[in-house]
């Protein structure tokens, strides 16, 4: 069995040499193809239609689209279940959807905002579910991939691949807008998932952690019933409403950035500009700095203290906002959000990972981060009107303070000097 595809491999203590192994490059190509169509959701999206003229209430009903980001634990038994020939369970699906993806991508800019609204809504919607069922299965494949001491490690890697994959639709895109039709813009952002799909097609399927659900009554139920028996009702419930919460600030204060971006007077060009310089090193940093602190830190204490800088990325935007158009602060905000979210979030999937069961993964891992994208989806629906009622400087420091009632829940599930209080007792190969 090769090194990227044991996932026992690993288990002495983690070191630099870590990010030089074939697992890490692998997380990189498929975080970035994970992170594509969220960002092209979020960014590109979000300025075209800002461009051809809809306001903003329009936009942040607009959000909703992403509902089976929220919603993706309900299909991920049959990424659990069923497999695809030779391609196996995880990079069958992976394949599949990055495929899709491409298609349904470069398609969308085929479109007129101004007349086929509602076709584009439908297509941005396939393109939220095919992403969605993307991550379900990268999900499961990278927790299965790396071993328990490597999960902090993997996971910043590839969440910084992932916030790396926002320059394209949010930097790149933008500044092709401004010379060149929508409709190749969106071929040419399309293109970017390419890379994901050939890395899959030429990895190895991971080795399979006791024997595959037998029918969907198993694919169902188990992995459900597992996570609820395994520390009680309470413990289940205390570890979901931290999933809800622990990100609910930044996932609000980063959902309509573009079109405060907009409202505040920069050009796309700029946008794309300062985007494409700072969003790269802040991603970088965030990614050398957060990967080798979690190594020392352990994933529970990363949370705290990752968690309040992640908390602090909203303040930034406020002072964006109060200080108006200014380039330097533009670049400013961007690199620190990069940053400070960027850390915040390898820890958080970190945790993730280390709470499912290497014999669930896919549908465990999509219960909790469905949970965990239920902010980006159903709260920020509304935040155009609350934008609309309070300004967008008070915007920010509301959340600001919304990141703190998860924060506030660490003590109970992720205790500072209990660095495995929530770790998941693995089956040794052939248990059931």
């Amino acid at each position: 069995m090769s090194e990227a595809n044991d996932p026992q491999a690993g288990q002495d203590k983690v070191t630099w040499h870590s990010y030089l192994n074939r697992r890490m490059l692998v997380l990189v190509f498929l975080g970035f193809s994970s992170g594509m169509p969220l960002w092209l959701l979020i960014n590109l999206l979000q300025a075209w239609l800002a461009k051809s003229g809809l306001n903003v209430k329009a936009i942040g009903l607009m959000t909703l689209i992403l509902f089976p980001y929220t919603w993706k634990f309900l299909w991920s038994p049959l990424m659990d279940r069923f497999s695809f020939g030779k391609l196996g369970r995880r990079r069958g699906w992976m394949a599949l959807t990055q495929l899709l993806l491409f298609f349904a991508i470069g398609v969308l800019g085929s479109f007129d905002p101004s007349t086929q609204i509602s076709q584009i809504a439908v297509t941005a919607g396939l393109i939220a579910f095919l992403s969605a069922s993307q991550d379900v299965a990268i999900d499961a494949f990278s927790r299965e991939i790396l071993s328990d001491n490597e999960q902090g490690l993997g996971a910043a890697v590839k969440v910084n691949a992932y916030k790396l994959a926002g320059m394209v639709p949010g930097a790149l895109s933008l500044i092709l807008a401004d010379h060149m039709n929508w409709s190749s813009v969106f071929w040419i952002t399309a293109a970017f998932m390419l890379p994901g799909l050939l890395c899959t097609l030429l990895v190895k399927e991971p080795a399979a952690y006791g024997e595959p659900p037998k029918n969907l009554r198993e694919a169902v139920v188990l992995p459900f019933r597992e996570f609820i028996l395994r520390d009680g009702w309470q413990r289940a419930l205390l570890i979901l409403s931290f999933v809800f919460l622990y990100r609910l600030g930044d996932a609000m204060a980063a959902t309509l950035a573009t079109k405060f971006l907009i409202d505040l007077g920069f050009q796309l060009t700029q946008i794309g500009a300062i985007a494409k310089l700072t969003l790269f090193w802040g991603s970088i940093a965030g990614g050398i700095v957060g990967g080798a602190w979690m190594v020392r830190l352990g994933i529970n204490r990363a949370l705290w203290i990752f968690g309040a800088i992640q908390a602090s990325t909203s303040l930034a935007f406020a002072l964006l906002a109060h200080t108006g158009p200014n380039m330097l602060m533009l670049g400013c905000t961007f690199a620190y959000e990069a940053f400070g979210v960027g850390m915040g979030t390898a820890a958080f999937v970190a945790f993730l990972a280390r709470s499912s069961d290497r014999r669930y993964t896919a549908t465990q891992f999509a219960l909790f981060s469905s949970i965990a994208a239920i902010p980006r989806t159903v709260v920020t629906a509304s935040i155009g009107y609350i934008v609309a009622a309070i300004g967008w400087f008070d915007f920010f420091i509301l959340c600001f303070f919304l990141a703190f009632p998860g924060m506030l829940l660490l003590p109970k599930v992720a205790p500072w000097n209990d660095e495995h209080a929530t770790e998941t007792p693995l089956p040794q190969a052939g248990e059931g």
